[in-house]
């Protein structure tokens, strides 16, 4: 079938409490994977080209698969614009046919810090004043409103972010780079990424610091006409062990007080089920919670990459360990969308979309 839009999908998902899996691609097997993957869960899906996809594949390219696979599904599928930094690739985007798109100006001023000073990792103060600062939201809605204004003529749903999402690298201080430049000498921020382990309470300080607030976010929401919030409540991105937990009561009056679709990033990272937490010794405060609890309190669209990624590279290597010799690189990687399949059934299962085409 064509692409669909994401707007109908994510407000039935939110009404119904169940999430919808946006999974991105970066390569054809992957995003064959993800499409067979939904068909065989009939599931709802979503396909995220990244601005690094785009940089990699070319824009047209990355478009074309994915509508080829689209007319081929059984299931309705969505191609989504994630983390689109500037007004003009979703214009891009939004030309090239994406049936939904995301303008994340949750960083701008900070991106302009960096330009500006040449400054790779800033004292954590500066990020915060950079992505919390009142002049920082206003920035961040005047984008904001100027994508969505040009995305509704064209009947297309505007995802935007509010607080930051970081990533897990960024907590990091330098012995010999007390600028940030990111030169030898940099040691990781303490405790950060201990395998199977929660982050330390230093860091999820920090963590919290940039999460987004539900005051400013309903004024957010009412200010720019977005369909979808990505806000920022707990999550990391690029973390591949999951020990991060929500903020569920950050995440709940959120969805309350700006009654949209909200939207999860760094999902690889964040505890899949409570059980599963207790199962490894990682005990839940009353207002943490996992991906299940998030989909519950009004989170509708689930993003995962880093887990995608490492579940390709992981089947990509055990082929080539398998048989060393192989000279057709299909085979190695249609053993990693197998793989690739199976993981993102599990997902789909997960966040309770199967059945829901």
């Amino acid at each position: 079938m064509p692409l669909q839009s994401s707007k109908l999908m994510l407000l039935a998902a939110r009404r119904e409490g169940y999430g919808v899996g946006a999974f991105n691609a970066y390569n054809m097997e992957m995003a064959q994977a993800i499409v067979e993957a939904a068909e065989e869960e009939r599931a709802p899906v979503i396909l995220q080209v990244s601005l690094g996809t785009i940089q990699h594949a070319g824009l047209e390219v990355a478009a074309a698969l994915v509508k080829t696979l689209a007319a081929r599904a059984s299931v309705p599928v969505v191609l989504h614009l994630d983390h689109g930094t500037d007004f003009a690739v979703n214009i891009r985007c939004l030309r090239e046919g994406f049936t939904s798109l995301m303008y994340d100006g949750s960083e701008s001023l900070l991106r302009a810090y960096r330009e500006k000073t040449g400054i790779k990792n800033p004292p954590f103060e500066t990020v915060v004043e950079m992505v919390q600062s009142r002049e920082a939201f206003e920035e961040n809605v005047r984008v904001t409103r100027m994508v969505v204004e040009a995305a509704r003529a064209c009947g297309v749903p505007v995802e935007a972010e509010l607080g930051r999402i970081p990533r897990l690298e960024e907590f990091a201080e330098s012995r010999d780079d007390p600028a940030g430049t990111g030169k030898p000498g940099k040691k990781p921020y303490p405790g950060a990424g201990a395998p199977g382990g929660r982050l330390p309470p230093e860091t999820q300080a920090r963590v919290a610091r940039l999460c987004a607030s539900p005051d400013r976010a309903a004024e957010f929401v009412e200010l720019t006409g977005c369909d979808s919030l990505a806000a920022a409540c707990g999550s990391v991105h690029g973390m591949k062990e999951d020990v991060q937990p929500l903020n569920l009561d950050l995440v709940g009056e959120i969805a309350s007080l700006t009654g949209i679709p909200l939207v999860l990033h760094g999902s690889s990272g964040v505890v899949r089920t409570r059980e599963e937490a207790h199962s490894r010794d990682l005990p839940l405060a009353p207002h943490e919670g996992s991906v299940v609890d998030g989909i519950a309190r009004g989170i509708a669209k689930v993003n995962v990459s880093t887990e995608l990624q490492a579940t390709y590279l992981e089947a990509v290597r055990e082929h080539l360990e398998r048989s060393p010799t192989v000279k057709d690189v299909r085979k190695v990687f249609n053993f990693a969308r197998e793989a690739l399949t199976e993981k993102v059934r599990s997902y789909i299962r997960l966040f309770g979309s199967s059945g829901k085409a």
